[in-house]
């Protein structure tokens, strides 16, 4: 094999994986650029330019900014998932019984798919459903809500089922990168007389600190484009349509692909400047556990 043959070959390799690439990312992210300049109903030969008006009404018209805010419920729920799944990665990395077990109930979850999801929630927040029922037998029957139909708790309702199914990929990712981190460190540190606490923020933190930050990128993502949960149990209703929701509204029964389009280019650009200043601001240096 000669010398260009070799400088070559990787790239014979890549060919597939960068043609799929290319076919279905860059390409559709490419033509939804392009339909975000235009007034379009998806169904005409033709496509009328548009120019800017498209990012000016999603700035401009309170319908499309203000489906926004309700990503702050999901923002604030990641959180949540992030410290129930960091919790159980450090107890459940050490010796403890039926570990295994845990480990399974954790991440089953998340291997669920997320339209089967928002239908079992969707019974068991129903009037007289499940979680109505459960809070009457303890006693606890005068807290019943409408959990999906009142707009104050819908909202906390659906982020809650969205840390359900989310906290076992947290959980996971944490639990691989805690097992990642020599024995011998945590060894020494029991010599030196370090307890579980001071093993946790002296050893496991700084160890796993890139995986808390990929978690952080996640939920700000996440939060942002949620779809699945509230379209599948509220369709938007009761102030629970967020962006994604939104944008899917306007493109496939409203008929506007451009107005869509210019939707989906906004929240792609605030993912990247939400993720860009995450990195300035957490910057993603070599560890060193000494």
């Amino acid at each position: 094999m000669t010398l260009a043959q070799r400088r070559w070959m990787p790239w014979l390799y890549l060919l597939p994986a960068l043609g799929l690439l290319i076919t279905f990312t860059y390409v559709p992210v490419g033509n939804m650029l392009v339909y975000s300049f235009t007034s379009w109903d998806g169904l005409d030969v033709t496509m009328e330019p548009a120019g800017f008006d498209n990012y000016v009404r999603v700035f401009t018209d309170e319908r499309y900014w203000r489906v926004f805010l309700v990503s702050g419920y999901y923002f604030a729920a990641s959180f949540v998932q992030i410290a129930i799944a960091l919790y159980f990665a450090v107890v459940l990395s050490f010796e403890t019984r039926f570990r295994n077990l845990f480990k399974g109930i954790l991440f089953f979850p998340y291997l669920l798919n997320g339209v089967a999801v928002g239908f079992v929630f969707l019974f068991l927040f129903q009037p007289g459903g499940t979680l109505d029922t459960v809070l009457g037998w303890v006693g606890l029957g005068e807290y019943t809500r409408f959990w999906l139909g009142d707009p104050d708790i819908a909202n906390i309702s659906l982020a809650g089922t969205s840390v359900w199914r989310f906290t076992g990929l947290s959980f996971v990712l944490f639990l691989g990168a805690i097992q990642s981190i020599p024995g011998e460190i945590y060894e020494a540190a029991e010599i030196d007389g370090a307890g579980r606490w001071h093993q946790f923020r002296h050893i496991i933190v700084p160890g796993i600190r890139r995986i808390i930050s990929l978690s952080f990128i996640l939920a700000i993502s996440g939060s942002l484009s949620v779809f699945e949960i509230p379209f599948i149990m509220t369709g938007g209703a009761n102030g629970t349509r967020t962006f994604v929701v939104q944008a899917y509204e306007t493109a496939f029964q409203f008929r506007q692909i451009g107005l869509a389009s210019a939707m989906a280019v906004v929240l792609l650009l605030i993912v990247l400047l939400v993720t860009w200043i995450q990195r300035r601001l957490v910057p993603d240096d070599e560890v060193q556990l000494t």
